[in-house]
């Protein structure tokens, strides 16, 4: 009770005392004063709900303030980390434009159609196709649109300022006769050689864009029964023994976007990317069978000497990696023209399905540096993230960060030597292999293995950091020396902390 309150009431009572002494005379007064206290109780706890709201009122506001500043330091906490690369450099606000391209916007439209093309998928329409592509290209550029229907294809190459757009119901279908893809000057697997070209080409097309609902479609059953024939015949045969074309192929360009479609069923490799600078890939959906029959080599998004790759809001689903950072192999192959590293590299907001690996360094690769994996969902792929160490090759894989997944998983980590196809080409000393400054933060994964890391004397591991995971293995164990300058930071195997 309030002290106005209290001296109030001590009042009223010796008021009530003194009436009812005075006999019965003082009863009116008596009743008089009683009603006088129930008013005035009755105002004094109105006044003291009145208080009491107020202050709770004031409490509320004051912890309100105090959420909202912690909230605002945290916020800006993750602001400035995910304003920054892994190795401190800021990343740049291109990064954070995820506007997509508007097909009015692409210049003017020509459908395939109006050039001969016809909606029939069992005839091979190359030609018709490509005379849109070099029409628009000789007057101004433009955006080649397939419309509604299925269209089958060989190699289409791309001019400058022109795109492609593939409606909502419509299909373009690669053909199943190698033949429609000519052989020509290219990438394959780390090393510049010629090589079948792909269903989509585009060879220094700079703001090149793929855009629409529809889907690009590789045929590849064709292709993946012919490898695995071939395979059989020859268990120790390469990926180049057996012609097979690629889906996309873009080389050499620059400010490239790819949205919005659904790329499918690849012979070999889905989309290939290779020296090019500012590329993304937005809500675009890869995927090709591990089953009933596997489709091989299809790797979702293989990034060869690139820079500045933003890849958002996909669902990738192969029968090989899922995304995979190339540059080049072999013993001298740092020296090599053409070779060359991967930076600035952010993937986020995916989903990964069925893959070899949601995120692999190499195995043809020399140089990945400034990758970040996060907020994804991985859903049955066999390794979260792989680093191939390649003991013919000198490789550095740095500042490579994992950050903010969930799902479940083979293997969390993989690190081991990649022997397929060891070839030293007479160099004596064995090339060296790096990984260093790689974080796995945020993690809440089901797996098989939790350290799935074997090294060799080739193999140089540092500066690795595992923090607020929260995993579950069939297979927990771990073996920190492998790793110089390994921290494990509120990192729970099978809810039991481990350090």
């Amino acid at each position: 009770m309030s002290i106005v309150a209290l001296s109030s009431t001590i009042y009223l009572q010796v008021a009530l005392t003194f009436a009812f002494l005075a006999g019965s005379k003082r009863k009116i007064a008596y009743i008089d004063l009683l009603q006088i206290y129930k008013r005035k109780q009755m105002k004094i706890a109105s006044r003291q709900n009145q208080v009491d709201e107020r202050c709770s009122q004031l409490k509320n506001a004051l912890l309100l303030m105090v959420f909202l500043v912690a909230f605002s330091l945290q916020a800006l906490s993750q602001k400035n980390q995910h304003d920054l690369f892994p190795d401190g450099t800021a990343i740049p606000k291109w990064f954070s434009d995820t506007a997509k391209v508007e097909l009015k916007l692409l210049g003017k439209s020509y459908t395939i159609t109006d050039f001969g093309a016809m909606q029939d998928s069992t005839v091979v329409q190359t030609k018709a196709i490509q005379k849109t592509i070099d029409y628009a290209a000789a007057n101004g550029g433009g955006v080649i649109i397939i419309p509604e229907g299925t269209f089958m294809s060989g190699a289409l190459f791309f001019k400058p300022k022109t795109h492609l757009y593939v409606a909502e119901n419509a299909v373009l279908k690669g053909s199943a006769n190698i033949a429609d893809y000519p052989k020509m000057p290219s990438r394959m697997e780390g090393q510049s050689l010629p090589y079948f070209a792909a269903l989509v080409n585009a060879y220094g097309v700079d703001g090149f864009t793929i855009s629409g609902n529809g889907i690009v479609d590789g045929n590849g059953l064709s292709y993946w029964k012919a490898f695995w024939q071939r395979r059989e015949e020859d268990p120790n045969c390469t990926n180049l023994e057996v012609s097979r074309p690629r889906l996309v192929f873009i080389w050499n360009c620059d400010n490239v976007q790819i949205q919005d479609v659904r790329l499918q069923n690849a012979g070999f490799w889905t989309s290939h990317y290779y020296q090019c600078n500012n590329v993304k890939i937005l809500n675009v959906r890869f995927t090709s069978p591990h089953e009933p029959i596997k489709a091989p080599s299809t790797d979702a998004i293989d990034l060869d000497v690139c820079n500045n790759v933003l890849i958002k809001g996909c669902y990738l689903s192969v029968n090989d990696d899922a995304i995979a950072l190339k540059g080049g192999k072999g013993p001298w192959a740092d020296t090599v023209a053409g070779n060359g590293s991967n930076t600035n590299i952010i993937i986020e907001d995916c989903e990964f399905g069925f893959c070899h690996s949601a995120l692999t360094c190499g195995s043809e690769a020399i140089h990945n540096k400034n990758i970040i994996m996060r907020n994804c969902l991985i859903n049955d792929a066999k390794r979260v993230l792989w680093l191939k160490m390649r003991p013919d090759t000198p490789q550095k894989y740095e500042f490579v960060t994992v950050e903010n997944i969930s799902g479940n998983a083979y293997s969390l980590i993989y690190v081991k030597p990649w022997k397929q196809f060891f070839d030293l080409a007479g160099r004596k000393d064995v090339p060296l292999s790096y990984s260093e400054n790689v974080t796995l933060r945020n993690i809440n994964l089901k797996c098989g293995v939790f350290f799935d890391i074997n090294t060799s004397e080739h193999d140089r591991l540092s500066k690795f950091i595992f923090e607020n995971l929260d995993i579950k293995a069939d297979k927990a164990d771990y073996n920190k020396d492998l790793i110089e300058d390994f921290s494990l930071i509120n990192v729970k195997v099978n809810d039991k902390v481990i350090k």
